[in-house]
């Protein structure tokens, strides 16, 4: 029994040095997501065994979540394991509805990765293994997930938005072993006891679908995530696909429509999925993938072509596939009162007046009057040239070819019901400051 403990304490030895070896470089500063559960503690002991091998600068940061009547003790734990190994730990204490739309676990991830996202630091490492990635790779097969999301898990990636590189040194080491490595030497963990609720998708898969399916075929875990890492080889060539196509269809933020219509649907569909991956966004549904590839494919030349996913909507403008943001919900104008920065949320930013001289409009009409900013309500028109006529702001924005989705979050100011700037249109030529004149020039701000 001691030998066969040996073998396990190596081979979690070996994969935390071998991961160390393959992407940490000498004195770089390393931060482990440590919960205070079995397996953070493990990596946290392995990690420093390592120290001397591979040097590196080490910290710990604990996510106090709130949701168990325990979770200041297991905060309380973290910190005496940390302070006996005279290890820096960071606390952060976030605050999770447990009424939250996305369900109580996404809630608890999402605010986790808002925390590691800032954090000064090369790696933020997390103790995820084999057992975790067979479970993922399972969660992402009953969602219908495609090669991407069935790679699961990676052992190193950068993470859009984040400072540090994402590193999980155990992702090949079973639970079993973890737990061996810690009963061999003699160590303390706190258990969490939300993992024993099955009517969470990931425990119901831990506790009672992987035991039936180890029953049937024993060594299942693994084989699961040798799956996904065959995955993860399949969703890196479609990725080089994607590349190839993108180097003449993609042009910023602008997907040619004609180039992805020359395509098989199969690699159109694979090249959109680039697209909105490359900027930073999650990845639909099969259905509303299909959805926005069918419009911007088949929809009629003259047809406003929208398609929300999620927090974005892909366009068709000109010939060419956008993504913008949603637009913020309808709100009333707001009224300025004379401050110097005024919050516009039906636009979603903020207007700055400046005051100057002989630029923008007349600042004694503004004084005079009830001044309003907001987006368009429709039936808006504008006279940008003294003499000429009030031409409607609708023609004005498909003159300049502005994108439809910016048409309607566009930032407009009147004066007692009268529009007098539209912006990145212009100033009514009648309320233009003359040349000496006290004037304010709106300007739009993030």
């Amino acid at each position: 029994m001691a030998a066969s403990r040996k073998s396990l304490s190596n081979k979690a030895a070996a994969a935390v040095a071998d991961s160390l070896a393959r992407h940490v470089p000498p004195r770089a500063r390393l931060t482990l997501a440590l919960s205070g559960g079995l397996d953070s503690v493990v990596l946290l002991h392995l990690l420093l065994a390592q120290r001397r091998q591979h040097p590196f600068d080490l910290q710990a940061v604990h996510v106090h979540h709130g949701l168990s009547p325990h979770a200041d003790r297991w905060a309380d734990f973290c910190a005496q394991l940390c302070a006996a190994r005279e290890l820096e730990l960071s606390i952060h204490r976030v605050r999770i509805a447990r009424d939250d739309a996305a369900g109580i676990e996404a809630a608890a991830r999402r605010e986790r990765q808002r925390i590691f996202a800032v954090l000064d630091t090369d790696f933020l490492l997390t103790a995820h293994q084999q057992d975790d990635q067979a479970e993922t790779l399972l969660l992402q097969l009953l969602r219908g997930a495609g090669p991407k999301g069935l790679a699961a898990m990676a052992e190193a990636q950068g993470r859009p938005g984040w400072r540090a590189a994402h590193l999980r040194p155990l992702l090949g080491v079973p639970r079993a072993v973890l737990l061996d490595y810690a009963q061999a030497h003699g160590m303390a963990w706190v258990d969490d006891e939300s993992n024993q609720d099955t009517r969470y998708r990931r425990n119901a898969l831990r506790q009672q679908v992987m035991p039936l399916l180890a029953t049937h075929f024993p060594g299942a875990a693994a084989t699961l995530a040798r799956a996904a890492a065959l995955q993860a080889d399949a969703a890196e060539l479609l990725d080089d696909l994607a590349q190839l196509d993108a180097a003449t269809a993609v042009a910023g933020d602008r997907l040619d429509c004609a180039a992805l219509a020359g395509l098989s649907r199969p690699r159109a569909r694979n090249l959109l999925r680039y697209f909105i991956e490359r900027h930073g966004q999650p990845m639909p549904c099969a259905r509303q993938l299909n959805e926005a590839l069918h419009q911007l494919l088949d929809a009629r030349h003259d047809a406003r072509v929208c398609v929300r996913l999620g927090q974005v909507e892909v366009w068709r403008f000109r010939g060419g596939a956008y993504l913008a943001a949603v637009a913020p919900a309808p709100a009333a104008p707001v009224r300025w009162q004379g401050e110097t920065t005024l919050a516009v949320p039906s636009a979603g930013v903020s207007v700055r007046m400046d005051a100057e001289l002989g630029a923008g409009l007349k600042h004694a009409m503004l004084a005079a009057g009830e001044v309003a900013l907001g987006v368009r309500q429709g039936g808006e028109r504008l006279r940008l040239h003294a003499g000429g006529p009030r031409r409607s702001l609708k023609n004005l924005l498909q003159e300049r070819a502005v994108p439809p989705w910016e048409r309607d979050r566009l930032p407009l100011l009147w004066c007692d019901g009268r529009l007098l700037w539209a912006a990145g249109i212009g100033f009514d030529a009648d309320a233009r400051a003359a040349p000496g004149e006290s004037g304010i020039v709106p300007r739009v701000v993030a």
